[in-house]
């Protein structure tokens, strides 16, 4: 038989690497401590792929010669201690996906906040260009399982700092960091640098050739970009200053700088409007003019972009008020961005599984713009404390239909109801997805 491969989650990227393992000769089992989803254990089944669900049975797993383990389960989890204990080899889905590979070229994008925009922007424009993409990882199909079933010449990949944390080789033609903010601290002993560590492993194999872009004007980036060997061309991006290479905004024009090539774009030509979206776009143009995508383009498909669910999208305006689902707020930063973009009194929905937040970094966009704080989650006494002496009215409730009907009664023709909850979602929701799909139905209930 084959090398002894192990899975640990059979999650989206558990059974793309199960398949891929298989595919290429591997003796594969995956175990998972709770239940599959009916469509995973169909696929495993039809490729004859060994699999447990509701336990880990030791002995089926610590005879591995590598194990992959799922960017949900924690390094402290007791069988993931035993694995470690015995010295087995640990890595990630993407590090699979990326041996088996072949010629074909990577973009990958990680970052706190504005990482799946980016990577579906950038994924937006390739495939406007009509290069042959695949949008692969957290945002799309598992790496993995494109890779085994439909490979394609280039893969556009979002990375989380859980699935750096266990790569070897995974070496990127084009890494973008988007920003490093606080978030997950509590996969990270609550230490803020083994996060940022995480998050610069994406350059820690790339060569000369390779490419990095990243955010000048993000301070935690700056700060720890000297500590890290980095051997890629570093392209910045910022909004504060000019730069020779990279890209910049001035006076409302972005100008982007690759080489010899200069390129130049209004800003008011961009789909997706605010502040942090003017960053992702940025981001997704350096790497898409390094690839030599003709400039008319990048400039078409950054014009007819469309933003996506659950992130900023307008769900409807009920009696002049807007609705907003930005479920995919999962943290205080994401929180911020949507906050520093609102031009109307807003009233704000926040809760659900607090990741260790400082909800001090919105304190004064809550006194500047919002008028009314409704509670989605089932501990709401975290952002009592942080803003009862700010806003006047916070209520508390524990689903969508009654979030959205607290905050329609406080909400006066002119406001805006924007769901933007700074927490993840699993004490009342299955994800962000679901939480914002139930929000959307209850506005549309209205």
């Amino acid at each position: 038989m084959g090398k002894r491969f192990v899975i640990l989650g059979g999650g989206e990227s558990g059974v793309g690497a199960a398949l891929l393992a298989k595919q290429k000769g591997y003796d594969v089992f995956l175990s998972d401590g709770s239940s599959l989803k009916k469509e995973y254990r169909n696929e495993l089944t039809e490729a004859g792929i060994a699999y447990e669900e509701g336990q880990h049975t030791e002995d089926l797993i610590l005879n591995a010669d590598e194990v992959m383990k799922s960017p949900g389960i924690p390094e402290k989890a007791a069988i993931v201690k035993m694995i470690r204990a015995k010295g087995i080899p640990v890595i990630s889905e993407v590090e699979l996906a990326y041996r088996y590979k072949g010629n074909s070229k990577i973009i990958a994008i990680t970052g706190s906040n504005g990482k799946t925009t980016t990577t579906a922007l950038t994924f937006h424009i390739c495939k406007a260009a009509g290069l042959d993409a695949a949008l692969v990882g957290n945002i799309g199909d598992s790496f993995a399982k494109q890779v085994a079933l439909d490979p394609r010449p280039l893969y556009v990949v979002e990375v989380s700092s859980f699935q750096l944390d266990d790569i070897e080789t995974f070496r990127p033609d084009i890494a973008i960091l988007t920003n490093i903010t606080e978030d997950h601290l509590d996969r990270y002993e609550y230490k803020f640098e083994n996060y940022i560590r995480s998050k610069f492993r994406i350059t820690m194999n790339q060569q000369a050739n390779d490419t990095f872009i990243y955010c000048a004007d993000d301070e935690v980036t700056l700060k720890y970009l000297t500590e890290y060997n980095i051997k890629s061309n570093q392209l910045p991006i910022s909004m504060k200053r000019e730069l020779p290479n990279g890209a910049f905004i001035k006076d409302g024009d972005m100008y982007v700088r690759t080489g010899q090539d200069f390129t130049t774009m209004s800003v008011f030509d961009f789909a997706l409007k605010g502040k942090h979206n003017q960053y992702n776009t940025m981001a997704a143009c350096v790497a898409t003019t390094t690839m030599d995508i003709r400039k008319d383009k990048i400039r078409d498909a950054v014009k007819n972009f469309q933003s996506l669910e659950h992130r900023m999208e307008h769900v409807a305006t009920v009696r002049g008020v807007d609705f907003i689902n930005d479920s995919k707020a999962t943290n205080v930063n994401s929180t911020w961005y949507a906050l520093e973009s609102m031009t109307k009194p807003t009233i704000l929905i926040l809760g659900g599984v607090d990741k260790g937040n400082d909800y001090s970094l919105i304190a004064d966009l809550m006194k500047e713009k919002v008028k009314a704080i409704i509670c989605l989650g089932t501990d709401n006494s975290k952002i009592h404390e942080a803003f009862e002496n700010m806003v006047g009215t916070i209520v508390n409730t524990n689903n969508a239909l009654d979030a959205v009907h607290a905050a329609f009664h406080f909400a006066e023709k002119g406001d805006v109801v924007l769901l933007s909850p700074a927490c993840a979602s699993f004490d009342l929701f299955k994800n962000y997805e679901d939480r914002g799909t139930q929000f959307k139905q209850a506005v549309k209930e209205l």
